[in-house]
């Protein structure tokens, strides 16, 4: 978990296995001497979520409680009393596990526009197999990768994910040109092309594109 350490995790483990379970996050804070930094990697990871009524309400307590120690009284730190606060969505939460993790703990983020993209006539990567050969479709997913081998000819490929699986599209020197700013920094992208799936193995040939507001999109693994 970012911000917390092998050591921190043990410490926090034998404090609770001494003093019993945490009330609070006020009380773990004074029960171990963490930093607001770990306290909030804590609270955004969701590791304080049965010590408030929410994650967003977690992490304002952890920002307040990480000005209390075992040499201060306790509830008098500044915000220490939390307003009633909205919780997360699903994005939001997503975004958060990515964040704290690295990875994301339930649904692949592009999971939480399945139903939107579908209603929108683009298909899953999985959907992209079933799809008439050298027919246009529209499919969205996370760029994982993207690469120019020197042999292509100056063609570009890109890597798409999605929660269904990974599809290989290809970009000419063309639409690369013309979309390049676009394509070198999206995290997420819906694509148009013509779908190639005659011999087994799905390609997309490229020929529109537009960003996606994916929240807890990850970075790709490219040429750069």
């Amino acid at each position: 978990m970012r911000g917390i350490s092998t050591e921190t995790a043990e410490q926090i483990v034998a404090e609770r296995e001494r003093g019993g379970t945490f009330a609070s996050v006020p009380d773990l804070a004074r029960r171990v001497r963490l930093t607001a930094r770990q306290l909030e990697a804590l609270a955004t990871a969701g590791a304080l979520d049965a010590l408030a009524s929410s994650r967003r309400q977690a992490l304002w307590a952890a920002g307040a409680a990480a000005q209390e120690s075992p040499d201060t009284l306790p509830h008098l730190a500044i915000g220490a009393q939390a307003p009633m606060l909205p919780g997360m969505s699903d994005a939001e939460l997503a975004a958060a596990d990515a964040w704290a993790t690295g990875i994301t703990l339930d649904d692949h983020p592009m999971a939480l526009l399945r139903e939107e993209l579908t209603a929108d006539g683009v298909l899953s990567i999985t959907g992209t197999r079933e799809a008439e050969d050298s027919t246009r479709i529209r499919v969205a997913g996370v760029i994982t990768h993207r690469q120019r081998p020197a042999t292509a000819g100056n063609v570009t490929f890109l890597s798409l994910e999605d929660e269904t699986g990974i599809l290989n599209v290809v970009c000419s020197q063309g639409f690369w040109i013309r979309h390049r700013a676009l394509l070198r920094t999206a995290r997420a992208i819906v694509l148009r092309g013509i779908v190639e799936n005659r011999s087994g193995a799905v390609n997309l040939v490229a020929d529109d594109v537009a960003s996606l507001d994916l929240v807890a999109a990850g970075r790709s693994r490219d040429f750069q």
